[in-house]
Formats: structure tokens, sequence, C-alpha cells
């Protein structure tokens, strides 16, 4: 089964606990998951599937937490043509940079050479006040997909 890198970008731990449930939903399918709070390219170079689980803090921003991942990307610029991705950002749509955050380092991921696994989820917070449920619905519709 896959070995699964859950990236997290987090102000509040909201989507930690989304990385957890699942990650927890990935290990009862057969995956080795390991879920990082502070991720280091290092660490990620086995792991061809990253899954970014990212809120939007202030203006559009990446949460402080991941900061350090994005300014190492932006400065080393690996080759990330082995890994794909997927997105789960998680917002709240009564501000106009709704999920914006982590489209920074999705970009930078494309600009490397990763390709996204799946279309993105884009969570609402004012809509779904559990956001776990929606998150784990979205990883249901494709983790069979996973190698």
């Amino acid at each position: 089964m896959a070995n699964i890198a859950l990236l997290v970008g987090t102000t509040l731990g909201g989507t930690e606990y989304i990385a957890d449930d699942l990650a927890a939903q990935l290990v009862a399918k057969g995956h080795q998951t390991s879920v990082m709070l502070d991720p280091n390219l290092a660490e990620l170079a086995d792991y061809p599937l990253w899954i970014l689980v990212c809120s939007t803090h202030g203006a559009g921003d990446l949460p402080d937490n991941i900061q350090p991942f994005y300014k190492q990307l932006m400065l080393e610029n690996p080759d990330l043509s082995q890994h794909q991705f997927a997105l789960c950002a998680v917002g709240d749509s009564s501000y106009d940079t709704f999920c914006q955050g982590p489209e920074k380092l999705i970009s930078l991921f494309e600009a490397a050479g990763a390709k996204a696994f799946v279309d993105k989820i884009q969570i609402d917070v004012q809509r779904d006040p559990i956001p776990e449920e929606p998150a784990l619905s979205w990883l249901s519709d494709w983790e069979d997909q996973i190698i």
C-alpha cells in the first residue's frame, strides 16, 4: 500500500483534527501515514502522495506553522515530479480570501513538477460546522485509486 504524508497548516488546530481523521481512514485501508505539522523536504522523499490539509490565516496567508515549509520550497526549488498531491482547504466564506492560503503552496508544488492526484476540496466552516465530515467523504470518493 501507499506511504502518504498529511501536511497540516493550522492556526487553531481544526485542520489537525481533519488530518488525523483522514490518516485514520487511510490506515484502515492499509496505507501508512504521517501527519506533519512542521513538514521538511528531507522527510518527504519517501512519500509519493502528499495531502495538504490547510486553513487560511489573515488576509489569504498560510498559517504560521507551515510557513517555514513554504519558504523552504521557494529557496530550494526542488524537483517534485515524483510526487502527487491532494488539497483539503478549510476556510470561512465570509472572508474574501476564502481558502486562498493553501493555494500558495499548491502553486509551488506545481511549479516544481508535482501533479494533482484528485480535485481539491474547499470546506466552508460556515456551511459545514463539522469539517471532518466533508473531508472524509471527499477521501472516500478517491481513496480506492491509491496504489
